[in-house]
């Protein structure tokens, strides 16, 4: 239950006074959320940066170009002429020193000669121009009068926006949820207080909304860095709940003599890389070890991660117990059992897929199977965590690119068995600080060798205007035989992003070029229809493919040796090496090819560099987290570490570890979190929606 407490942070905005229903439509598109935001989601939107209006000078010392607060006499008015839509209305003004005038477009009539009355004084505030020799303000920001002016801020915060949203409208809102704020029980222990210099958390919030000095919005300074650990110690707290619920003392263990991997790897085309020996064995040792195993295996698109996962299920079954591989997506899934299945099939191991599409007698034949222990290894989606899915003895849950499942979905599947051991895959190889961070102490095994075999993949970029040039290119390709991915980064044309190619488009231009040899594929389209053109395309069938993003994981045809993306720049780093993994797969050399329009921003640049530098995916990683700063190398949101609004990686890193041994401290000192520091770090974790570990807290 959420402690009564928090209940006034709790309340939509829509309590707000002045906010309706359209700016509550806005505010979740802002906030990122699908129903109403609630006020603590409106304190936690911190703005990005300030305006400073303590600058006070005379009308004759104001400089062009700067942001002023001026007091003046208001002298006359001249009204847009009637018919002339485009004047504006004029307003002269005075100090002593000189004039000014003010200027509105399009204003609404009377209103500007109600907000500035001839004769009298007033404060406003905007940016200093010159035009035609008059110092003049375009719109001031602020017109207020003696009253006014007490009460206004000197420093104004500024805010991401969404279209449609007016600044004033957002900081109105947010000075009410100030105002709502309730007394707090401080949940930061009084010596990392001390060590860390925070300021309370109702200080921290109104410094950072109502700043006093240029620097209260700093996330480096004071205020942000209190708000960043809160976040931080949110999450290292569910991640220790979780984890300490994953240790416990295991029992019976999960790994035999060795028989069914010695088969499986028999069965393999090719030697075993190191870094897979030393991954398989780690895996095997944990497995005996008497507490449960949490290890997270990141290996680059292609260095063999679903071969240790059949490793460490044949591991399982050798003393007779189950496991479980889930995918996020269906093409990913079926792309696993497909190189599972004649493995597991020559070393004796029984393998089966269950997803959306299994119905029927087909489901019912895997669940009766799975249920009385004759399927040793289940591989599947979602679909997994079904209430009717039982395992007879499940022991190791594998979950494939975890950071796209909610801790629910985790603790899910491995409540179908007992004590079951974890082991994570992402081919999304994860900078050491972002391990801490959303695995916390995870132990981790990493693939750094490509299979042999592979060849290196030749990356160029190319201006849009040669676009001609390369579907020529792509053309000699085809009538040579060859198989071609063709990326668009939509499916279907786009009101709100009109410059974009989409796939459904660019499918129907080069179908009138290149006819039936064109297949498209995208992730509106049914899994059995994804299927067929995929398989359509792996017998070379059709020889060029257009698709989205669907093939970044998963998707694995030898024979494609060329790759185009289009509106390369709108992909981010890891994105682009996924989708490039998609070649290179066989012994032929490849070629990909990096479309993007000009002008090409700094940011995006960049990424087209390194892409063309390096296949590497872990320096891929680096320079993403680099980029990005703040951006989010696991994909799941585009700007904020991992699940984090707050804390930025590349300004409040060594926070990481402090909120990781707090956490760790208190889970040591107070594991089933009782007492009045109990309470409030429950308040904590309902803050920051950590609150789904809680019910964890003292589960067997």
């Amino acid at each position: 239950m959420r402690p009564a407490l928090l209940n006034p942070l709790f309340a939509p905005v829509t309590s707000l006074s002045g906010v309706g229903p359209k700016q509550d439509k806005l505010l979740r598109y802002l906030l990122g959320r699908r129903e109403t935001p609630r006020l603590v989601d409106l304190l936690l939107h911190l703005p990005v940066s300030v305006i400073d209006r303590r600058e006070r000078p005379k009308i004759a010392e104001a400089v062009p170009g700067t942001v002023v607060t001026l007091e003046v006499t208001v002298d006359r008015h001249r009204p847009a002429p009637s018919g002339r839509s485009r004047a504006p209305h004029l307003v002269y003004a005075s100090d002593e020193t000189g004039d000014v005038v003010l200027t509105y477009f399009r204003a609404q009539p009377g209103y500007v000669e109600k907000l500035l009355p001839v004769g009298e004084k007033r404060y406003v505030s905007g940016t200093a121009q010159i035009f035609d020799g008059t110092l003049q303000m375009v719109h001031p920001d602020r017109v207020v009068d003696e009253a006014g002016f007490a009460k206004l801020s000197g420093i104004d915060p500024v805010y991401p926006l969404t279209e449609g949203l007016a600044i004033g409208s957002l900081r109105r809102a947010v000075a009410q949820a100030l105002q709502k704020l309730p007394q707090l029980p401080e949940w930061i222990s009084p010596e990392v207080l001390r060590r860390c210099s925070f300021p309370p958390l109702a200080e921290a919030l109104n410094r950072v909304h109502v700043p006093v000095e240029l620097t209260d919005i700093l996330p480096e300074g004071p205020f942000w860095s209190r708000l960043a650990f809160d976040e931080l110690l949110a999450g290292q707290l569910a991640l220790a709940l979780v984890r300490a619920q994953l240790r416990r003392p295991a029992g019976v263990r999960n790994a035999g003599d060795g028989h069914l991997r010695h088969k499986v790897i028999d069965a393999l085309p090719y030697a075993l890389t190191a870094s897979q020996q030393a991954a398989a064995k780690a895996i095997a040792d944990d497995l005996n070890q008497p507490v449960r195993m949490l290890r997270l295996l990141q290996g680059d698109v292609g260095s063999g991660k679903t071969v240790v996962a059949l490793l460490a299920a044949a591991a399982a079954a050798e003393v007779g117990k189950q496991s479980a591989l889930m995918a996020p997506t269906e093409i990913l899934a079926r792309q696993h059992i497909k190189t599972i299945a004649p493995l597991a099939e020559q070393a004796g191991l029984r393998a089966a897929i269950l997803t959306g599409r299994e119905k029927g007698k087909e489901r019912r034949d895997i669940l009766k199977r799975l249920e009385s222990g004759e399927i040793d290894l289940l591989v599947g989606t979602h679909a997994l965590i079904q209430d009717d899915v039982i395992f007879k003895t499940l022991a190791l849950a594998i979950v494939d690119e975890q950071h796209r499942f909610g801790v629910r979905e985790r603790l899910a599947l491995t409540a179908k068995g007992e004590a079951v051991d974890v082991l994570v895959l992402s081919a999304t190889p994860i900078p050491r600080t972002l391990v801490l961070t959303y695995f916390g102490d995870m132990d981790v095994s990493e693939l750094r060798e490509k299979p042999a075999g592979r060849q290196e993949i030749d990356t160029r970029a190319a201006s849009a205007s040669r676009l001609n040039e390369i579907i020529e290119g792509v053309g000699r390709a085809l009538d040579g035989g060859k198989l071609v991915y063709w990326i668009c980064p939509l499916v279907e044309e786009s009101e709100t992003v009109g410059h974009l190619t989409d796939a459904e488009q660019r499918s129907a231009s080069l179908k009138d070029r290149f006819g039936d040899r064109v297949g498209l594929v995208h992730g509106k389209m049914k899994g059995a229809e994804k299927d067929r053109v995929m398989a359509q395309f792996a017998a070379g069938e059709i020889q060029l493919l257009v698709a989205t993003t669907v093939v970044e994981v998963g998707v694995d045809v030898p024979a494609a040796t060329i790759m185009v993306i289009e509106n390369a720049e709108r992909f981010g780093l890891s994105q682009l090496h996924q989708l490039r993994g998609r070649i290179g797969r066989g012994s032929e050399a490849s070629t990909c090819i990096l479309l993007y329009r000009e002008p090409l921003g700094e940011i995006a640049a960049a990424r087209l560099r390194v892409i063309r530098e390096t296949t590497d995916g872990f320096r891929i990683a680096e320079e993403d987290l680099k980029l990005r700063g703040e951006g989010d190398v696991l994909g799941t949101r585009q700007s904020g570490m991992p699940g984090y609004r707050i804390a930025r990686s590349e300004v409040h890193g060594q926070l990481i570890t402090q909120a990781r041994d707090e956490a760790m401290r208190i889970l040591k000192d107070n594991p089933n979190l009782t007492g009045e520091r109990g309470e409030a770090l429950r308040c904590l974790l309902y803050l920051y929606e950590r609150d789904e570990a809680l019910p964890l807290i003292g589960a067997g």
